[in-house]
């Protein structure tokens, strides 16, 4: 009886079956793309993090170092053969530039960490389509370290590289690069060349009608001029400059103003 049992449990136990040359195929292929998945999420894991230490050790840098070079710059430069610009610092300008520019770009600048939610909520449209609502800190992250486009992924990279700006530049650094870097006329970058550019004057001696004319030809800087103002660049002109009075006043220009 005992080795009736044992027969009947050697038949429930069947004996695994060799793997034929299609079923070691099968497993040399999966065992493949096994190895190279890892491989790869593997360098991927390697790549973000090489690139968010060099992003992190570039902006570092340039808290200091002033970027000279910038991808839109330098694509103008060969663009047009030669360009204007004489890098400045924040000291050297008049006050009122400074305060012109926050004013009418970013009139929040102080209060927010690089985005300013309740612009964005404002620069909504009917449709749900965002027309402006930019920050300064975004407007200066994507022209030093990115190129220009609309893509999610270069507005992704510009978020991160916004934030690096906030945590490690000062607000007096941000927006010293915003005046030296922005485009104020074809091929004249900065506040500084674009006084010379507009006005003939040095940039402490940019008068408070003067800024608001530079101030108020942004955005578009190929499409207004400051010393040929239209109809609409004087009334924002006038706007501009009441709301630097109103910045200087109310606190909301003290980030960036040592006196």
């Amino acid at each position: 009886m005992a080795d009736s049992d044992a027969d009947k449990l050697r038949k429930k136990i069947k004996t695994p079956r060799k793997k034929g040359r299609i079923g070691k195929a099968v497993d040399g292929v999966a065992g493949f793309w096994r190895r190279w998945t890892r491989r790869i999420f593997k360098w991927l894991f390697l790549g973000a993090l090489i690139g968010i230490a060099g992003s992190v050790v570039l902006v570092v840098m340039l808290r200091f170092v002033n970027p000279y070079m910038t991808y839109y710059y330098v694509s103008e430069r060969m663009r047009l053969g030669e360009v204007e610009r004489d890098w400045t610092p924040l000291e050297d300008f008049s006050p009122v530039v400074a305060r012109s520019v926050v004013a009418a770009e970013d009139a929040n600048f102080c209060l927010h960490f690089g985005f300013d939610i309740e612009g964005i909520k404002a620069a909504l449209a009917d449709d749900g389509r965002v027309r402006g609502g930019s920050t300064i800190s975004q407007q200066v992250a994507k022209n030093v370290f990115l190129w220009q486009g609309r893509t999610w992924i270069r507005k992704g990279i510009e978020a991160w590289f916004t934030l690096l700006i906030e945590v490690f530049w000062p607000k007096e650094r941000i927006v010293e690069v915003y005046l030296n870097i922005a485009e104020m006329d074809e091929g004249v970058f900065g506040a500084a060349a674009a006084g010379r550019h507009y006005f003939g004057v040095e940039p402490d001696k940019i008068t408070t009608v003067q800024a608001g004319r530079l101030a108020a030809i942004l955005p578009s800087p190929k499409k207004r001029s400051a010393s040929r103002p239209t109809a609409y660049t004087k009334k924002r002109t006038r706007q501009i400059i009441s709301g630097a009075k109103t910045i200087a006043a109310d606190g909301r220009a003290d980030c960036f103003e040592s006196g």
